[in-house]
């Protein structure tokens, strides 16, 4: 198929790792995707790894030939996509859609915070616990930066116990509210789902199909 958009995809891994997902099973789609790295929490605290993917974004848009450029991801790489995407790379709304698979969204969610209280990701990404009213929290909490009408796609496991699914559906209601064309995919199944399994396909699939040109 020919090259309708380019995806940076952001790898997932917890902000302290790089997971093995690679976005790859979204090429057949029509996507060129190209690979982001940032910097992992033990090296530099948020938001260096929004400073790293924005300037991964800028080369991949110079190197895009004029395609559309989309932003996607798996776990803390989706988190990463859906800030890339909803604040925009130089200014809101230059990303033309978002994909975020299974996707951490709100450190301060307290279904998270019961999951996840003796190993939590975030506090890592942060430099310190989340907390309310923290400028640091605040900022790295996703539905904070909403408005610029981006679409995104969202797709979790409702059998997830690494990120609760309920991240997601909420997410969802927020992006609506404020504007955006948001679609949400619960599936059977947990975190770290295959990318080309049919259902997550055929959804990727059809939304690509509302934000990019046929082929």
């Amino acid at each position: 198929m020919t090259d309708r958009g380019v995806l940076l995809w952001i790898h997932g891994g917890g902000w302290r790792a790089r997971s093995e997902e690679d976005g790859a099973a979204l090429a057949p789609l029509g996507l060129r995707v190209v690979p982001a790295t940032y910097r992992f929490a033990a090296e530099a605290h948020w938001p260096a790894q929004l400073d790293d993917v924005r300037a991964a974004a800028r080369a991949a848009r110079a190197a895009a030939g004029g395609l559309p450029l989309l932003v996607g991801g798996d776990s803390a790489g989706a988190m990463l996509a859906l800030h890339l995407g909803l604040r925009g790379v130089d200014r809101p709304g230059d990303v033309r859609a978002v994909l975020a698979y299974w996707a951490p969204v709100d450190p301060l969610d307290p279904r998270w915070r019961r999951l996840r209280r003796h190993d939590d990701p975030w506090a890592d990404l942060l430099g310190h616990p989340p907390a309310a009213g923290d400028p640091a929290t605040a900022d790295a909490t996703v539905a904070g930066h909403l408005g610029s009408g981006v679409p995104v796609l969202l797709v979790h496991g409702r059998d997830d116990a690494a990120v609760p699914a309920a991240q997601s559906v909420d997410l969802a209601g927020r992006l609506l509210a404020a504007g955006h064309p948001a679609h949400l995919w619960l599936t059977h199944g947990g975190h770290a789902l295959d990318l080309a399994r049919p259902d997550i396909r055929a959804v990727t699939a059809t939304f690509l199909d509302t934000v990019l040109p046929t082929a």
